[in-house]
Formats: structure tokens, sequence, C-alpha cells
């Protein structure tokens, strides 16, 4: 079903890069997520009216706020697919976070409501009728959240749309909440207990607590995220990959809604090339990542030795020692300055950003120590940087 609806409604749906293309899978799965809910409230409530039932309404208008949420989308993805203007010269990506953020306030609000009236339930409860017809719908109705689960979870994972994410989290947050209400009525059928009230409190809270998921998805791309571990690798194997390029460090994402993206990124190149030569390797590497990458990428050039043997053995000697110290700093920038009684070393040196000042200090105390042990003439001259890579980065 996923399949016919994607191909049917999508054109170019295999060129997912393209922001047309992944606005019109946006569009696609707000449509669909505004039929679905808008076709289980109507059901939830007249169900809800039927047996008197507190947790299937707020289950119910539940399902109208997920369609609301579902217009808020497609508002929000219709306005993130507009092109850069003069006031917004990086495009109106992020527009799509602000619906998401949008959405999560609904959902809280959903739930609070619901809340209240639960806990006005527990105190004054009301006689339930169980019908068997009101559980087999509520029953249909957890087949269509998985479904629509699935095909957002399907669509999110395909475009990386953090909003899609969200709705299957809702969607499967929806299944357990609508399994409880079930559980309530069935469970007054049984025993002739009436728990609904308790039951509404529990759908309550699961509404509020995937409305502060999503807020906290979508709060995360706003405020700044780190760079992820997948998205390091693939643009530092783009640039590493041209003949003339050494090596490359300090990569810096900015993002401006998905697939919108700009970054900076330090590329080492052999100082005994013409720096024209150098120049013009960075340049169609920076042409050629806009186009196979769709990022604007801005390349530093950092010029190393690459023939002077006693450099290359210093600066191995350091990487290998920093190895065993902790494995997960690393340097870069490195250069050595020979004197007649002393011996300069100068880099940078990058740790995670867990590191507070005193192991910051510690570290290079240690590092210094052990390179001292092997010639007493050196002097350091140490710069400590903390990466902008996500920590997931740092585990690997």
């Amino acid at each position: 079903m996923t399949e016919f609806l994607v191909k049917h409604f999508v054109k170019d749906y295999e060129n997912v890069e393209k922001v047309s293309v992944r606005t019109a899978y946006g569009l696609l799965a707000s449509i669909v997520g505004i039929f679905c809910n808008v076709f289980l409230f109507i059901i939830k409530v007249a169900v809800g009216e039927g047996v008197r039932s507190v947790s299937v309404m707020a289950d119910g208008f539940n399902n109208l706020s997920d369609a609301g949420s579902s217009v808020i989308s497609f508002i929000g993805v219709r306005m993130a697919g507009k092109p850069a203007d003069e006031e917004h010269p990086f495009g109106h990506g992020r527009v799509e976070y602000i619906s998401a953020l949008i959405v999560s306030f609904l959902v809280l609000e959903v739930g609070f409501t619901f809340l209240k009236d639960a806990l006005a339930k527990i105190r004054r409860p009301q006689e339930l009728r169980f019908q068997l017809l009101s559980v087999v719908i509520l029953l249909l109705s957890i087949g269509v959240k998985l479904w629509l689960g699935s095909f957002n979870r399907k669509l999110g994972k395909k475009i990386s749309s953090k909003v899609m994410m969200a709705m299957f989290t809702d969607s499967m947050g929806d299944v357990v909440t609508t399994g409880a209400t079930i559980l309530s009525l069935v469970f007054f059928a049984l025993t002739g207990i009436n728990i609904d009230g308790f039951v509404g409190v529990g759908v309550a809270l699961a509404v509020m607590w995937a409305g502060l998921e999503i807020a906290r998805d979508t709060l995360e791309p706003l405020i700044g995220e780190a760079v992820d571990p997948e998205l390091y690798t693939k643009i530092e194997k783009f640039v590493e990959k041209y003949d003339g390029i050494e090596g490359t460090h300090d990569l810096v994402v900015h993002n401006y809604g998905p697939n919108r993206s700009m970054a900076s990124i330090h590329a080492e190149v052999p100082n005994n090339v013409n720096i024209e030569v150098s120049h013009e390797i960075i340049d169609n590497i920076e042409r050629e990542a806009q186009e196979q990458l769709g990022l604007v990428l801005v390349i530093h050039m950092d010029p190393i030795e690459t023939r002077d043997k006693e450099v290359i053995r210093v600066r191995n000697q350091i990487t290998e020692i920093l190895a065993e110290l902790d494995a997960s700093c690393s340097i870069h920038d490195f250069r050595m300055v020979r004197g007649k009684e002393h011996i300069k070393l100068i880099f940078d040196l990058v740790v995670p950003i867990s590191y507070d000042e005193k192991k910051r200090t510690r570290l290079k105390e240690e590092l210094s120590v052990r390179l001292l042990a092997n010639d007493a003439r050196y002097q350091f001259v140490i710069t400590v940087e903390h990466s902008f890579i996500s920590s997931k980065n740092e585990q690997q």
C-alpha cells in the first residue's frame, strides 16, 4: 500500500535528495494522516458516547489532535519547500521543525485536557456499557494506527524526516493508549469494576509523554545538534578521496532544515605543492559537494609536512602516545620549529566535548611528560579544542 501511494502521488520519487521530491513525500504523509485520523475520531467519539467511556472519548479526541497535527505538518512542509529568497538566503527548511514543535504543543494540550477529565471521572464515576462492537471498532483503530505508523516510519527513514519519525512515535503511542482503553472495557465486562477513569489518566499521560518526545526531537536541530557520525564520515570520505588531499579535520555543519546544510572543513594539503594547484583542487571539491551532496561546503586549506622524516616521526610519536592516553583524542595542524637549544612542537589537540578544564589540563601534562622523556629539548604550544561531532562517533 505504501509503495502504491508513493509511486502514484510522488513524481521522481527515487530522487529523495531533491527538495521538491522531499516536499511531495511530506505532503503525501500529511494528507494520509489527516484522512486516517479524522476517520478514527468519528468512529471513537461515536463509540465513546455509546458506551459512556471517557477513555474512549479521550482516545478519539487524541486522533482529532493528530489530524490537526497533520494539517500543521502539511502547511509546514509546503512552507519549508519554498526556495531561498532575499530575507532567507538559506531557504525555509527550518519551518518543518517549527511546525513539528507546534504539533508537540497541541498533543500536550490534548493530553492535559483529558487528564483533568479522567481525574474528574475517578472522583465521580459514570456507568459504563460494554458492547462487543465497540471493542471490534477499537481493534480496527489499532490496525489503522499500526499501518499509519509503519507508513510514516518508512517515508521518514527514506527522506530523513524528524517530523515523520515523530508522527511514527505518536502513532505507536496511540496503539498503546487504544489498547489500554480496550483493556478497561473488557475488565469492566468481566468484573463489573469501572477503571475507566484510571485508564483515562494513563492514556492522557501517554499522550503528554508523546508530546514531550516530539518537542525534544524537534528542538535539537533548532538549538544546534552535533554532527551526525554518518554525515561526518560521508563528508570526510568525500573530501579525502581527491588526489592532493592528505586528511581532514574540524568539520562543522550548520543545519537550515532537512537537505539544507552548510558545512566548513579543514583539508590538509602537502606544503610542497604550489598553492594555486591546491586551491584549484579545493574549488573543485566545493563545487562537486554542492552537486553531489547538496551541501554548501567551505574548505579551509591546511598545509602539512609530507617529506621531512623527523617531523613525520615526531607527529606519529605524539599520535601513538595520545592513543594510549585516550583513543578518542587526536591532533592536527602539527608544526615543529627547531632551535639551537629547544625544539618547539605546535599543534591542536582535539578532545571530547565531555572533557572539563581539569581533564584537559591533565591530558596536556601527561602528554608533555611522555614526550619530554623522549627529548628534553621539547617545548609545547598546544591548543585544546573539542569536536563538533556527536558523542556516538567518539565511541566508535
